[in-house]
């Protein structure tokens, strides 16, 4: 055998197999191993979180002022003012964004027992004559001068959530929720005076969505499979109570795949949404173009304005708000269930259980698959009392995101684009952009892969 130069035998290549070879060759595969790398870095979750709740609000603000422009004109309204109105709102949940992503975890937690007390004295004041307000048959709403208004139901599903998570990790610590009555109390109970609140209102939607927190929470939590089921059979028990008395809600059940209006136009609303989907094609009729939205849909730029988004930008524009929910209730699971911080995981839980049970209710009502529950799309429908609360549940799973080890050690290897330190020689050190996904891999936790 013939020798190097520094007196050791040559090293011998290791000889590909068939399969190794058809795995570097394979541009599929190759492209599919690059996008799981890409998908399973540090930062994916903050980026998904941050992107798709941006790409959701700002595409909501099109379409709002494109549904919302009839509705104002028949008011006698500027074509513009829901969508003037949507838009301050949107600037003030990106401020709430902003500080809450800032925030440290124990101020949020610090938070949890004055934003639930607020929350539930705002929803006591709706019952007051004089201060709560109706709107469409529900007495949940608290009118602030002119044409603005309050929803305190909203905010009650962030104090539900930020509440309920601070009660669940600190009774995690003290190692008290093996026993099921720590776990029911006081989250149940709480969690039911919030829902008989909202329901002397009429509100079943939001109701819907309390719920759906409650049961997320007590899932994270571990709840024995009897205890889930008997708390779920409680609650549909009430909800079946609550819809066999009311003639409005019983119309709304018989109306799932509807595809006439019925007698007495009960399914007017449900029936032209499925017009509006059918009418939009792959592409759609062109942003502004919708014809249902011309007095033909009610309430076409809040509960319905994915059927006018169908209308306007087609199967592919609806696909394309689906796969950016989908993406953010990725991130927030990923988020959840990484942390070792049992607030952290109790939390962004909570808030990807509301923000995706609600994006499900909204598109089965208006894909005729679900009840028309009245609950607005999340970060895409207009509602300012829905838009502030849900975009500093946001800014909730960003700063939870950006706290990941892995991705803090992303962050602080990153360089300021401007104003770098400059020696003598340039650069005072070799960039380490190379580096950066290494290192950041070395400081995950044991639960990352």
């Amino acid at each position: 055998m013939p020798s190097s130069r520094t007196g050791r035998p040559p090293a011998r290549r290791a000889v590909r197999g068939p399969a190794a070879r058809s795995a570097v060759d394979n541009p599929v595969l190759r492209l599919y191993t690059r996008a799981r790398k890409a998908w399973d870095r540090p930062l994916t979750a903050y980026y998904l979180i941050l992107g798709g709740s941006l790409l959701i609000t700002v595409l909501g603000l099109v379409m709002v002022y494109s549904a919302s422009q009839i509705t104002a004109l028949q008011m006698s309204l500027p074509g513009s003012f829901f969508f003037r109105k949507q838009f301050l709102a949107a600037v003030i949940g990106g401020v709430l964004l902003l500080i809450a992503s800032r925030m440290p975890v124990k101020l949020h937690r610090a938070l949890a027992y004055p934003i639930l007390t607020g929350a539930v004295c705002l929803m006591a004041l709706v019952q007051v004559p004089g201060i709560g307000m109706a709107v469409n048959g529900n007495q949940n709403w608290i009118s602030l001068g002119g044409s603005f208004q309050i929803q305190p139901s909203e905010f009650g599903k962030l104090a539900l959530v930020l509440w309920g998570a601070d009660l669940l990790a600190r009774k995690q610590d003290k190692k008290l929720l093996a026993q099921w009555k720590h776990m029911l109390v006081p989250l149940v109970p709480v969690a039911f005076m919030l829902l008989g609140l909202i329901m002397l209102g009429g509100d079943m939607g939001t109701a819907i969505i309390l719920t759906a927190i409650l049961f997320g929470l007590l899932w994270l939590a571990g709840a024995p499979t009897r205890l889930f089921v008997g708390v779920l059979a409680v609650a549909a028990a009430i909800g079946l109570v609550l819809i066999r008395t009311s003639p409005n809600r019983m119309a709304r059940l018989q109306c799932i795949g509807a595809t006439d209006p019925g007698p007495g136009d009960a399914c007017w609303q449900a029936v032209h949404g499925i017009y509006a989907l059918a009418s939009g094609g792959i592409f759609g009729s062109g942003l502004g173009a919708s014809v249902e939205k011309w007095g033909q849909l009610p309430e076409a730029h809040t509960d319905f304005i994915f059927a006018v988004t169908g209308e306007e930008l087609g199967l592919s524009g609806t696909l394309s708000v689906l796969a950016l929910f989908a993406a953010l209730g990725y991130a927030g699971i990923r988020v959840a269930g990484r942390t070792e911080d049992p607030f952290v995981r109790y939390a962004a839980g909570g808030v990807t259980t509301w923000i995706t049970a609600q994006a499900v209710i909204n598109i089965g009502a208006v894909l005729g698959l679900l009840p028309i529950a009245g609950v607005p799309l999340p970060l895409f429908s207009y509602g300012g009392s829905a838009l502030l609360p849900t975009m500093f549940a946001i800014g909730l799973l960003i700063a939870f995101a950006r706290d990941e080890p892995a991705a803090r050690a992303a962050l602080a290897m990153r360089h300021p684009r401007f104003g770098r330190k400059r020696g003598a020689g340039g650069l005072t050190g070799p960039r380490r952009w190379n580096t950066m996904r290494r290192r950041a891999s070395a400081a995950r936790s044991s639960g990352e892969r």
